[in-house]
């Protein structure tokens, strides 16, 4: 696929990773759509991309929210025509163990909350659920023959202190595998990235600090990942046809 001219949809795209994604595309021609659930962060964020020369709108969205998601996908065909490649970033941390003991007295001391599991599988599991088959609606409907790109993790395989994350995340590669030869009969493709630690606002505050640390020192390359290198990777899956039904795992060497 070639970028120039083509609509993309970048959700969770205020800031962070998917700000990086969408910046990538607009100075490789793209039309952009930016998504977030911050309307005040959306605005300063459209605001960059335009000052990239580049056509863009922006739409506020809740992801786990089926409304918007039918919203987010139909105006990006209403106001550019088509829809041809869709980015489903949009995601939150709430990390935790699933059970805390007191050391010296062996006692459970806090369980991770339901609240917490359900809040990280409605946003990173659900809302990329909605989002890819709002997405394929459009592409199907328009006969673009375009490009999903589900965001999953490398904490997909099992990261202590974050069983709702690396849930969500596992169901995201599920997905992702399942839809390529689900869509492929519309020419549509499904390819994922599972990035590593990145450098982003939501790593960097959000994460526990002792635990980022840790990480960091087991990366073989030495270093976070930033978020440039996962906006070329996006844009690499959308120019190479040859690329679907995997999920690249772009973290700098680690295993979790």
């Amino acid at each position: 696929m070639h970028i120039k001219g083509k609509t993309a949809v970048i959700t969770g795209s205020a800031g962070g990773l998917g700000k990086a994604m969408a910046e990538h595309f607009a100075k490789l021609g793209a039309n952009i759509v930016l998504s977030d659930i911050s309307e005040e962060k959306l605005s300063a964020a459209l605001k960059d991309i335009q000052s990239l020369g580049a056509k863009a709108i922006a739409v506020k969205t809740d992801v786990s929210k089926e409304a918007d998601a039918e919203k987010l996908m139909q105006e990006a065909v209403s106001q550019f025509g088509s829809l041809d490649i869709a980015v489903l970033n949009a995601g939150i941390l709430r990390d935790g163990l699933l059970i805390k003991t007191d050391k010296a007295s062996g006692k459970v001391q806090s369980k991770m909350s339901l609240s917490d599991w359900q809040a990280v599988i409605d946003v990173n599991l659900t809302g990329v659920f909605l989002t890819g088959r709002e997405a394929a609606v459009q592409m199907i409907q328009t006969g673009s023959k375009g490009v999903i790109i589900p965001i999953a993790s490398v904490s997909m395989h099992g990261n202590p202190g974050q069983t709702n994350y690396s849930a969500a995340k596992a169901g995201v590669a599920a997905m992702t595998k399942l839809w390529a030869k689900e869509l492929s009969r519309y020419g549509i493709r499904v390819a994922g990235i599972a990035p590593g630690f990145i450098a982003t606002e939501m790593v960097m505050k959000d994460m526990n600090p002792e635990a980022l640390k840790k990480w960091e020192a087991l990366i073989p390359i030495g270093r976070l990942g930033q978020p440039e290198e996962i906006a070329s990777t996006a844009a690499f899956i959308a120019e190479n046809e040859l690329v679907d039904g995997v999920v690249l795992e772009i973290s700098g060497g680690v295993k979790i």
